[in-house]
């Protein structure tokens, strides 16, 4: 379907996705690896062009939330190294290890279960150690006081047959805010990485610096980074955009078309709970995009959209495929709509609803067509 027959579209544009790439990958040394987080459909962007496009690239590593979004990675046609960030169970512990996909171990049950499947498989099945060092979400605590005993468990881990521990990582919980407990963590990892080197065990790949940690502290690069959103041209946060960074750009331009401008009389409410009322006669445009397509109906009577370059307020609230506009006196129908991109931030609309850009991001739905240029 060409654009000018759809209702709404997210335009993609790879060639910023290339840029930002290559902006955070001459940040590093010579040496870190890369992997590129594409976990949620690329944060909305389209999990496979964006994998298609890292992969050219050179990117060294690729990372997914579980097998089930590996496996449409590698169904594509994808063959770089791809990690699950969350665990597997271990019925699926034979197909990982044939799609060649590395998985998460955050404990020895669940390593133990996997090495027996992964051996009653006949097959060997590559695996990255989580440390906790103050996430508190998966992963062995490491905090100073449980610290021994993580370690004595990877080490068991370590020696499990049909399992190969590539590498191991930790996730900062505050990176973009509090630099004192990102450092308390890193240097709870460092602790971890000592204690396990004292032991004969170095694993290949440590990794803990996503995004936030990425633009702001290159003491935690150490043998790859695994930036998100900066990849898709955002930053983790308003803090962060004051940093002298690479000068990201925003990779997509969420997009609709007016489908109707209709005059309104005064004193006329509109949409659903008449949470609206019209002072004056008014002409209002009737775009085809809602809740159902990813903006949030918190947004109703808060958030705005740009036609012929104006901000125009949402009035009433968001349906599920619908919302509405004030039209002035020059909107007409087919005009062009952006509901996030270059005249509208996709951080003051998350700003309105309280939220992140990851959020508003991720949840532009798959029924909206990904338009991709560059």
């Amino acid at each position: 379907m060409e654009e000018k027959q759809m209702r709404t579209w997210a335009e993609i544009d790879l060639g910023a996705l290339e840029h930002n790439y290559r902006a955070l990958r001459a940040m590093l040394p010579a040496g870190c690896r890369f992997l590129g987080v594409v976990k949620a459909n690329a944060y909305g962007h389209g999990a496979v062009e964006a994998a298609r496009r890292l992969e050219r690239l050179g990117a060294e590593y690729l990372a997914v939330a579980g097998l089930d979004e590996a496996a449409e990675l590698r169904a594509a046609g994808i063959t770089s190294p791809i990690l699950t960030l969350g665990p597997i169970p271990a019925e699926q512990a034979g197909e990982a290890a044939a799609l060649n996909v590395t998985a998460t171990v955050c404990h020895w049950e669940s390593a133990k279960a996997l090495s027996e499947a992964a051996r009653a498989a006949g097959r060997t099945l590559k695996v990255h150690l989580k440390a906790d060092t103050g996430m508190s979400r998966l992963g062995l605590v490491c905090d100073g006081e449980h610290t021994a005993a993580a370690v004595e468990e990877m080490a068991a881990i370590h020696a499990l047959p049909g399992l190969e521990v590539e590498g191991i990582f930790t996730h900062f919980a505050d990176a973009d805010e509090d630099e004192a407990f990102t450092m308390l963590q890193f240097t709870r990892f460092l602790d971890v990485l000592e204690a396990l080197k004292g032991r004969g065990i170095v694993p290949a790949i440590r990794h803990c610096a996503a995004s936030a940690a990425t633009l702001k502290y290159p003491c935690t690069y150490l043998d790859m980074v695994r930036p998100g959103i900066a990849l898709y041209g955002h930053y983790p946060d308003p803090s962060c955009v004051g940093l002298d960074g690479p000068g990201l750009e925003p990779v997509m331009r969420l997009c609709t078309r007016v489908i109707d401008v209709r005059t309104v009389p005064a004193g006329a409410t509109v949409s659903y709970g008449r949470t609206a009322r019209l002072e004056r006669e008014e002409r209002l445009a009737v775009l085809p995009i809602g809740y159902g397509d990813g903006l949030f109906r918190c947004l109703s009577n808060r958030g705005h959209i740009s036609i012929r370059g104006v901000p125009r307020p949402i009035t009433g609230r968001v349906c599920m495929d619908l919302c509405m506009v004030p039209a002035g006196e020059d909107v007409q129908v087919g005009d062009v709509a952006e509901v996030y991109g270059p005249a509208q931030p996709v951080e003051e609309a998350a700003a309105l609803a309280g939220t992140i850009s990851y959020e508003l991001l991720t949840a532009v739905s798959r029924r909206v067509p990904r338009v991709y240029h560059g």
